[in-house]
């Protein structure tokens, strides 16, 4: 059995920030998790505890620049990882259009259920990286 005498975790990035990486960066923030001693470990599902890794920033750029291109945005528009498509105006035929030049740009194959979930830059980038990767360790 094992026991926690902590009251608080917390999860912050312990790397520096410097040219390429410093945008993936950027969107990082720190985390913390507390609970009461008397309640015990805390359920997960209570709490909105959310783990992701940061896409590449390559990925992320791609991405961008194919969003900016499916909704005929301007250069003047700002665009991030956080960016949300429906904020972009994008509605759903928009967002299967972003997801078909995805698919095509990155010779992935994105399901129809997982393209569903994703509402911003960010979303697209993570689940490109792990496509790919999926893709180049011989999965299908």
């Amino acid at each position: 059995m094992a026991t926690v005498s902590a009251t608080c975790l917390r999860f912050q990035p312990l790397f520096s920030q410097s040219n390429k990486s410093s945008q993936a960066a950027a969107s990082l923030k720190p985390v913390s998790v507390g609970w009461a001693k008397n309640n015990g470990f805390p359920s997960l599902k209570a709490s909105r505890f959310r783990v992701s890794c940061a896409a590449k920033p390559e990925t992320v750029e791609k991405v961008i620049e194919i969003v900016r291109k499916q909704l005929a945005l301007t250069p003047e528009t700002e665009l991030t990882n956080e960016s949300k498509f429906a904020a972009l105006g994008a509605d759903s035929l928009d967002t299967v259009e972003i997801v078909m030049a995805l698919e095509e740009e990155f010779d992935i194959s994105v399901e129809e259920e997982s393209s569903q979930n994703i509402t911003t830059v960010r979303e697209a980038a993570d689940m490109i990286d792990k496509l790919v990767q999926k893709k180049a360790e011989g999965g299908s």
